[in-house]
Order: C-alpha cells, then structure tokens, then sequence
C-alpha cells in the first residue's frame, strides 16, 4: 500500500510537471518592449527603418518584404525541418515571405536581446529538406525565375532602402505549427512549405541588437506562409491579431473567428499593403479635413509592423490643435518630434477620443489612453506623429500602427478582401472556426525573454519543492 502511494504521488507530480513544461498555443507573441523602460528614440529608430523598408524597391516581388535590422514589435516561435528546430521570427503584417538565417553565414547576428539564443537552419541537418529548382511553380512567382540557373537552384536577392542586402536560396521543408483542436488546446500540424534559406547579409541586417532568426510574413502575395498553407488546404486566408499593450504578447491566429464579432471595411486592391479607404476623420464629433489624395487613392495603410500613428502634416497640425482646444495644455517638444506635456487629473476624462470613419460606415475609436503615453510621472507625450510619407507618385499616406491597433481584435479576412476590428481584452481569448465547424478558444499568451537556462532553473525549483511536498504527505 505505501508503494501504490507513492506511486501515485509520483505520477501526480510528473503529469504536473508535464503541464508545466509545455504550454499551448498558436502564435505565440511577444512584445519588444514588454517589461522594459520605453525611450523615445527606440520607438522613432524603429519606426524610420519600418517605413524606409515598406517603400523601398526590392529585386524580387515580394511584396514591401522588411528591412531587419531590428526586430519587429511582435516575435513568434516556429519550428523547421526533420528533426524540427525552433526559430524565433518576427510577425510581420507587412512581408511576404518566411525566411531565416542559414548555416554558414558569417555576418548573420550571434546575439540578441531578446532573451532566447539564435539559430541557423542548417539544410543538411534536416532529412526532409529539398532545394527548390527552378522549375518549381514558387519559383515562377519570383522575378528572377527567368534567370534562375540549375546548378544553384532558385536564388533571392532583396537590395533595401538603406543599401543594405540579403541573398540566398529558396528550400522547401516542414514547418511545425499549433493547430487548434479544441477549447485552448492545440495540436501539431507540420507542413511543407517553401521560404527563404538566407546565407549572406550585408549593412544594417548583420546588426545583432535586439535580433531575431528571420521573419515570417503575412502579406497577400503567393510567397506568403498563409498562401501556402491555403493552397495545401490546411488553413483559410484569414488571420488575426491582438496585441496587448500593457502586458505584452496577445493573440495571433489563423482561422476565421467566430467572436468576438467584427464589422468590416473593403481593402483597397491591387496594393502592396493592408490599405483601407478611409472617409472621415473627427475629434469627439469635431471633424477634421482629410488631404484629397488620402481619399481619392486610399491611402491609409494598417500596418501592425509600426509603433505609432503617421499622419501628413497638415491633418497633424490640425489634429493636435482640436484636442488642445478641448484640454489645453502647455506644450513642450522632447527628442524634437514628440510633443509633450505635464498633467496630473485623469487623461481619459479630460482628453477627447479620436474617430476615424471608413468605407462601409466602420468606426475605429483611439482613446486617450492609446494615443497618449506617460514619458514620466505626470508627463505625457502623444503618439501622434507628422509622418510625411508618401507614395512613389507622390502622394500623402496615413500609416496606423499600433497605437492606433493594440487592444483591439483586428483581423484580416484575404477570401473576402476585408479588415475588420472590434474593441477586445487581449489578455483573454477568441473564438475561432477549425474546417469541421467547430468553435474552439483560442487564449492569449505571451513568450517569456528569460533565457532557457533561467527557465530550467525555474522549473527545477519548482520540481524540488513538489517532491517536498509528496515527501510530507508520507512522513
């Protein structure tokens, strides 16, 4: 009998330790600067390099693919390859492909900040790995395909906006991804899938400040892991995201969403980006004049690649000028761009929300408490920026990131050309639809930045105190 006790004593620790060990999810996000002391200039870097990479030309059509000399706001772990090995990838909204840094490669980073160690896909080490000929249909996507040569197989060449390159070749192999299979539970579906094997990266790509192992886009375009996994039947055009602000990660999910419930707004065709139209833009019911070039060509991007609001000159100015005069307050410029000010009374009762009105009567709200930020006790800054960026005829362009996006649920429904949004707790859960109709949670969840040692360290402290635990109970 005191055997079978601690018999069971000892299972029940080792299923909880199990539980403890592997967590459940689908994309699991986590923000750049959760948890750390948030500086402007980190927010502006970023922001510039994101926007010199979206308008850059690139060799290959791949759809504004980024620059990557600093990680996206949102990373997600994946796993490539037979034995499957895990990356660490930026989410990006604003890419159309899945590449990662490849053995040998002497000026990939060595290090991040992040918190995890990088890797590089080695296709040696992989049984399942396979070069992509050029006779293969991914390869006629590409621009190049005309010149590919046999002996080298299909090639890329991405030249951006600040010079700096990245090349190497395209491998088709497993990707491992958590599909939904119930209420908060997942499971693993493994993919064939073709991305980028990058070997030599030149300028700003072999920095290693706050690196990651690649990017996983998901744009609209064919090269896209979201086009691909639909073209194999495995998942719809339809993703989502939420991104907590406050806690850091969110939610990041394929599949069509059942609730909470969105209204929708038609993208803009034939664009590089997500565009929408927007038609009206007011502060508390106080409208605004929009350039007629944002209207006339659709010029609004939604971009969760993008920290802050990007709005033209003109629609700042006025902006900035309607919620003083509803909350005066005595400006002061910090770092040049940001303007700041001293405040000790609650902002969300005393500033105004902000509206903008899309195609198909769609509202999105930005609350004080999105749009403003604390620089430090009672200072506030606002998240509004004059972007003064254009498009390559010229013309204005409003660029929302995610100021205006976090704490919302906003998804992006490709079969239907939509984008849609609804105000939503990105600490809780969506629903979503797996293929056989079924509606299953999908939680929140948020990659932790400690470093694997730390979290054996931690795991191992809580093994020793549970055995101490079983210890008593036969005492």
């Amino acid at each position: 009998m005191e055997l079978r006790r601690k018999l069971c004593i000892a299972v029940a620790v080792f299923v909880i330790i199990i539980e403890l060990a592997s967590g459940n999810f689908v994309f699991k996000v986590q923000h750049k600067f959760a948890g750390k002391e948030r500086k402007l200039d980190q927010f502006k870097s970023h922001d510039t390099r994101r926007h010199s990479r979206m308008l850059a030309s690139v060799d290959i059509p791949l759809g504004g693919d980024s620059r990557v000399d600093s990680v996206g706001l949102y990373f997600t772990r994946i796993k490539i390859g037979s034995p499957p090995k895990e990356y660490h990838v930026q989410v990006d909204t604003g890419s159309d492909i899945l590449w990662v840094n490849c053995a040998p490669c002497s000026k990939c980073p060595s290090k991040t900040n992040l918190g995890f160690r990088l890797a590089l896909y080695d296709v040696n080490a992989s049984s399942t790995a396979k070069k992509v000929g050029c006779d293969d249909d991914f390869c006629s996507f590409i621009a190049q395909s005309d010149s590919c040569q046999a002996a080298v197989g299909c090639s890329y060449h991405i030249v951006y906006a600040d010079e700096s390159t990245s090349d190497g070749n395209f491998i088709r192999d497993k990707l491992t991804v958590e599909q939904v299979t119930g209420n908060l539970q997942t499971g693993p579906l493994g993919q064939d899938v073709v991305f980028g094997c990058g070997s030599d990266q030149s300028g700003q790509l072999d920095k290693s400040e706050s690196a990651v192992d690649g990017v996983m886009g998901f744009g609209q375009a064919n090269t896209s892991v979201l086009s691909q996994l639909a073209a194999s039947g495995d998942a719809k055009r339809v993703f989502s995201h939420c991104l907590d602000n406050v806690k850091g990660g969110g939610i990041f999910a394929v599949g069509v969403v059942d609730s909470p419930k969105v209204k929708t707004t038609p993208m803009v065709p034939n664009q590089m980006h997500y565009n929408v139209m927007l038609m009206d833009m007011d502060v508390d019911g106080a409208p605004l004049v929009l350039p007629p070039s944002i209207i006339r060509n659709g010029g609004t991007i939604i971009d969760s690649g993008t920290t802050l609001a990007y709005l033209p000159q003109t629609l700042y100015d006025s902006l900035i000028e309607t919620i003083t005069a509803r909350q005066p307050v005595k400006m002061h410029i910090v770092e040049e761009t940001f303007q700041c000010f001293s405040f000790t009374k609650n902002i969300d009762e005393a500033f105004p929300p902000v509206n903008f009105h899309f195609e198909d009567s769609v509202k999105l709200t930005v609350y004080p408490h999105d749009y403003l930020f604390s620089l430090e006790e009672d200072i506030y800054c606002f998240g509004w920026q004059a972007g003064g960026m254009t498009t390559n005829e010229r013309s204005e362009v409003i660029l929302l990131g995610d100021l205006v996006l976090s704490n919302k649920l906003v998804v992006y429904d490709l079969e239907n050309e939509v984008i849609g949004w609804a105000d939503h707790n990105c600490s809780t859960s969506i629903k979503v639809k797996d293929g056989s109709g079924g509606v299953y949670s999908v939680g929140a969840h948020n990659l932790s930045s400690a470093p694997p040692l730390m979290k054996i360290t931690k795991l191992l402290t809580i093994l020793l105190t549970l055995i101490a635990v079983a210890f008593t109970l036969l005492a």
